[in-house]
């Protein structure tokens, strides 16, 4: 049963005001709040076993290996991926860094073609550039329909076997529309590319099965599914792994190393965890994948699905709105107050004690596509109320005069 008096309970953010407001928090899509069993799994490790990974021949030294290895486990089951295909990361944007680097090394070559959308955040774009600038390769586009969504049909008209790497967002984190994963690995393996997913904005949304979705690579965040800050995960197929070259070198992922500069890796996930791994944010992560698995994240899908249909129902009556994705199956709603620039329109929100995000949302080539300069983003989790959408709305339809009042 979902029992959201007792959920929100968990989150001690949300006990929190600003502005003299109950605090709102709709900027899930930046972060999300954290529950006290993450805060406490994290405080734990410091607390009663502190002591490095992979290092130590004692008793607390193993305890840690044990958690660690165990949270590495508890994410490599919620996505239906081997143990061995799991590297803890500081992020999404490291994950991407990681295998555009590794493949700008050992896979790509001259005249290869990477390709991204208009709609990437900058982590699933700038990383790529670079791989292009090391390998002498080239960036082309899959073209937006005209909703700004990544069609299948789009991508046939743009791919072919010179494309070696093709990589998007599952779900874009401006628009919030999710592509035709299964089809897009099946059409990119039939031309011979890789195919790398953001799943930034998807994996703490809705159940994601990498077999299922037979993607090469798959990224995202700890700290946007209830997990702590600088902490993520990259999958890999193994074999992949095996021959992806490593971004970081140092203590940990080796096996051997001589004057003479030969260097033995460690077998993957180690070959790409050198130096001290964020230990504790790990066992934080795990700790945040046992809460979304208590709740199911069919259920959480779900109940996104029925807040974002509530929230734009009642914001598609307001006359000073704009929506830029109503349509759209994420819980993210992208929108702007009609001839108001989005930062004022964010403050406005933050006075009534409402958290949402405004400006280019890291995806900067996508303005060109909007035709406006910032949008306002909210984006819900599964622990935000319809009561709290009422709320937020009763602002919206004030906004018009308080920003006029506020430019007097």
């Amino acid at each position: 049963m979902f029992d959201i008096e007792k959920i929100r309970n968990d989150f001690p953010m949300l006990k929190q005001t600003m502005q003299n407001h109950p605090l709102i928090y709709f900027d899930n899509g930046a972060t999300t709040l954290k529950p006290n069993q993450v805060i406490d799994a994290e405080m734990e490790y410091y607390k009663s076993y502190t002591a490095n990974a992979h290092r130590g021949d004692y008793d607390i030294a193993y305890k840690v290996d044990t958690e660690y290895e165990s949270a590495r486990k508890k994410i490599a089951k919620f996505i239906n991926a081997g143990d061995n295909e799991v590297v803890f990361t500081s992020g999404t944007s490291m994950g991407l860094n990681m295998i555009a680097h590794g493949l700008a090394y050992s896979y790509l070559h001259e005249g290869d073609i990477i390709l991204i959308s208009e709609a990437e955040h900058a982590s699933n774009v700038l990383p790529w550039f670079k791989a292009a600038e090391i390998a002498k390769a080239k960036i082309e586009y899959i073209p937006l329909d005209e909703k700004g969504r990544v069609t299948l049909e789009n991508l046939k008209k743009v791919i072919t076997p010179r494309c070696k790497v093709v990589a998007l967002a599952h779900i874009s984190n401006v628009l919030g529309y999710e592509i035709d994963v299964i089809n897009f690995s099946k059409i990119i393996h039939e031309n011979g590319g890789l195919f790398v997913l953001d799943g930034a904005q998807s994996v703490p949304h809705k159940k994601v099965d990498v077999k299922l979705l037979d993607v090469d690579f798959l990224v995202f965040s700890g700290h946007k599914m209830l997990g702590p800050t600088g902490i993520g995960a990259m999958y890999g197929k193994y074999d992949l792994l095996l021959k992806l070259d490593p971004l970081m070198t140092g203590g940990g992922m080796n096996t051997t190393f001589d004057m003479c500069g030969h260097i033995g890796y460690q077998y993957p996930p180690l070959k790409f965890e050198a130096g001290t791994q964020n230990i504790a944010g790990a066992i934080g992560f795990g700790a945040a994948i046992d809460y979304l698995n208590n709740i199911g994240m069919d259920i959480i899908e779900k109940r996104e699905a029925e807040l974002k249909e509530y929230a734009i129902n009642k914001m598609k009556d307001l006359d000073n709105i704009i929506i830029y994705n109503s349509d759209s199956t994420s819980s993210i709603i992208t929108f702007n107050f009609k001839d108001v620039f989005a930062q004022d329109g964010a403050t406005l929100l933050n006075s009534k004690g409402i958290a949402v995000r405004s400006g280019l949302h890291c995806a900067k080539i996508l303005v060109d596509f909007l035709k406006t300069d910032a949008t306002i983003r909210a984006s819900l989790y599964f622990y935000n109320t319809k009561e709290e959408i009422d709320y937020f709305v009763e602002q919206l339809k004030k906004g018009e005069d308080f920003l006029d009042a506020y430019f007097i």
